[in-house]
C-alpha cells in the first residue's frame, strides 16, 4: 500500500516555486544585466589598450629577428653561448652540437626533442639561424650555427631575450604607462581528442587567470611562430583600474543581496518541507494505523458478541472462536509492539543488550518463534547452519526480531509455493544471514523504497496480506545499529533474497 501524495505536498511545491519565479528569477535578470555591463566595459578598454600597443608591437616583430641575427657564438669557459653586441649573453648553459644524423647535448631534455623531429646537420641553414623548438611540451627558443656538416646551438634564455626587447623598444613607447615586453611561449596539448583539448583550454584559462594581464599580443613570424610578443603592465593593470569601483560596489551590495535572498529562501523552504513532511507522516501514520487497528478490531468484537448472545453452543466451534481470537489479539499486540518499537528507534530510547553468541542461536530463536505461529501445514522450511561459524555479539532478541520478520514475509507473499530457505554463511568479516522465498518477487521500482517506513508494495497480493509497512524499516535499523546492512535480490516472479550481514565479533 503507497500513500497517495497529500494536498500540503503539493501545496508546497506551488509555494516554493511562486517564491523562486517572484524573488530568485528577477534577480538573476538583474544580475545578470550588471555582469553584462561589467564585461561590455572591460572590452571596451580592452580593446583600446590593444589599439594602442599594436603599433609598437609589429615595429618590435620586425626589430627582434635581426637583433639576434646581429649576436655571435663565442666561446666561453669552454662552452658555446650567444653574445650579443653589448656582451651579453643570451643563452643558457644548455648547448648541444649535431654532426650528421647524430645529436649531442649538455641537456637531456633539449636532445630528445631535437631526435624527435629527426634533425640532421643538413636540415640547418649554414651560418647563424633561430628558431622555436617544442620541448617537453613547452616553445623552446634554440640558436644554432652551421659550420660544414657541423652544427653547434644553444637553448636561448627567455629572460635575456625579453632584456634585448626591453632594449629595442626604449625611444619606440610612447604611452606614460609602465609596460614590459614578454615572449609568451605556446604549450602543446598533453591528450588527443576531445579531453586533450578540454585540458588544454583548461590550462591556458588557468596561466590567463593566474599570469600577468597581457594587454596586447601578436604571434611572431616563423621560425619562431610558438612564440607571442605581449604587452603586460608593470604597475596596475590600467583595465582593472578603469572599473575597480563600480565592480567592487556592485558585487559587494550583490553579495549582500544574495546571501540574504539565499538564506530567505532556504529558511523558508526548510520550513515549508519539515512542515508537509511532518503532516504527511502524520496523516499516513493515523490513516495507516487506524486502518490495521479496526480490522482485528473488528473481529474481537464480532467474535464476542458471537458468543455472548450464544450464537455458537457446540463446543467445538467455541474453542475454534476463541483460538481466532486468540490469533487476533495476537496480530492486534504484534502491530501496538511494532509502533511502539520504531517510536523507541525514532527517539533513539532504543537499547540493545549485546552478547558473543553462535549464529545457531540467533536463527533458533528466530525460527522457533516463526514455528509457534501456528502458521499451515504447507509450509516448507529449511534451515542450513553451520557449525562452525564465527560467533557475532548482537542483541539476540532484536536480531531475532528481524530475522523473523523476513521469515513471516517470505511465507506471506509467497502464494501456493511455500519453500523457504534460512541459510547461514560465512563472508569474511561478516556473516550472511539469507531468506529465499519462491513467491511474487518485488519490481524493480519498489526496490529502493521497500525499506521505507509505512511502505508497502502496491499489488493484488499486498493488499489482500496484513501488514503496517513497518516491519522491514525496522528490521533495517536494527541491523544498521549493529554495524551490519540488509541487502535485497529479487526477481519479479520468481521470489526475493533478502540477506542480513552481520560483522563478526565486536560490532
Amino acid at each position: 500500500m503507497s500513500s497517495p501524495q497529500p494536498s500540503i505536498i503539493l501545496s508546497f511545491r506551488r509555494t516554493f516555486a511562486l517564491l523562486i519565479l517572484l524573488v530568485v528569477l528577477p534577480s538573476a535578470g538583474l544580475s545578470g544585466f550588471g555582469v553584462v555591463a561589467i564585461i561590455n566595459e572591460r572590452a571596451a578598454v580592452e580593446k583600446r589598450l590593444e589599439a594602442a600597443w599594436q603599433g609598437t608591437l609589429e615595429t618590435l616583430m620586425k626589430d627582434l629577428p635581426a637583433a639576434l641575427r646581429a649576436a655571435r657564438f663565442e666561446l666561453v669557459d669552454g662552452q658555446p653561448r650567444l653574445v650579443a653586441p653589448d656582451k651579453r649573453i643570451l643563452s643558457t648553459q644548455a648547448s648541444f652540437r649535431v654532426e650528421g644524423t647524430q645529436v649531442s647535448s649538455t641537456d637531456a631534455e633539449l636532445a630528445a626533442a631535437l631526435q624527435a623531429v629527426e634533425s640532421s646537420a643538413a636540415d640547418f641553414p649554414p651560418g647563424t639561424s633561430h628558431f622555436s623548438l617544442m620541448v617537453r611540451g613547452r616553445a623552446t627558443l634554440i640558436a644554432a650555427e652551421r659550420q660544414g656538416d657541423v652544427v653547434h646551438g644553444v637553448r636561448l634564455s627567455q629572460e635575456a631575450v625579453e632584456a634585448l626587447l626591453a632594449k629595442q623598444a626604449e625611444g619606440q613607447v610612447t604611452s606614460s604607462e609602465p609596460v614590459r615586453f614578454v615572449l609568451l611561449a605556446r604549450q602543446e596539448t598533453t591528450g588527443e581528442g576531445l579531453m586533450g583539448k578540454l585540458v588544454s583550454e583548461v590550462a591556458q584559462a588557468r596561466a590567463s587567470a593566474l599570469g600577468p594581464q597581457v594587454l596586447a599580443e601578436q604571434v611572431l613570424p616563423p621560425p619562431l611562430q610558438d612564440f607571442r610578443l605581449g604587452v603586460v603592465p608593470l604597475g596596475e593593470d590600467p583595465v582593472a583600474r578603469a572599473s575597480t569601483r563600480n565592480r567592487v560596489v556592485y558585487v559587494v551590495l550583490l553579495g549582500l543581496f544574495y546571501v540574504t535572498l539565499t538564506f530567505g529562501v532556504v529558511y523558508t523552504g526548510r520550513v515549508l518541507y519539515r512542515e508537509a513532511r511532518l503532516s504527511r507522516m502524520k496523516t499516513d501514520f493515523v490513516s495507516l494505523v487506524s486502518h490495521e487497528l479496526r480490522t482485528p478490531i473488528t473481529s474481537i468484537r464480532m467474535f464476542i458478541e458471537m458468543l455472548s448472545l450464544g450464537r455458537v453452543k457446540d463446543p467445538e466451534q467455541t474453542q475454534q472462536v476463541l483460538q481466532m481470537l486468540t490469533q487476533e489479539t495476537e496480530r492486534l499486540s504484534t502491530l501496538v509492539d511494532r509502533v511502539l518499537d520504531w517510536a523507541r528507534i525514532e527517539s533513539g530510547r532504543k537499547e540493545y543488550h549485546r552478547e558473543t553468541l553462535p549464529v545457531s542461536s540467533v536463527v533458533e530463536t528466530a525460527v522457533t518463534a516463526f514455528r509457534a505461529q501456528r502458521l499451515e501445514g504447507d509450509l516448507r522450511l529449511s534451515v542450513d547452519v553451520p557449525q562452525d561459524l564465527p560467533p557475532v555479539q548482537v542483541d539476540r532478541d532484536a536480531i531475532a526480531s528481524a530475522l523473523l520478520n523476513l521469515l513471516q514475509n517470505a511465507y506471506k507473499y509467497s502464494k501456493e509455493d511455500k519453500r523457504i530457505a534460512l541459510t547461514a554463511r560465512a563472508d569474511r568479516r561478516w556473516v550472511d544471514l539469507t531468506v529465499e522465498d519462491h513467491g511474487v518477487g518485488i519490481a524493480p521500482r519498489d526496490r529502493k523504497r521497500i525499506f521505507e517506513r509505512f511502505y508497502r508494495v502496491d499489488n493484488l497480493l499486498t493488499r489482500k496480506t496484513d501488514g503496517s509497512g513497518l516491519g522491514l524499516a525496522i528490521a533495517k535499523r536494527i541491523v544498521e545499529a549493529h554495524g551490519g546492512r540488509i541487502t535485497l535480490r529479487s526477481e519479479l516472479g520468481k521470489g526475493s533474497r533478502f540477506t542480513l550481514q552481520l560483522p563478526v565479533g565486536k560490532a
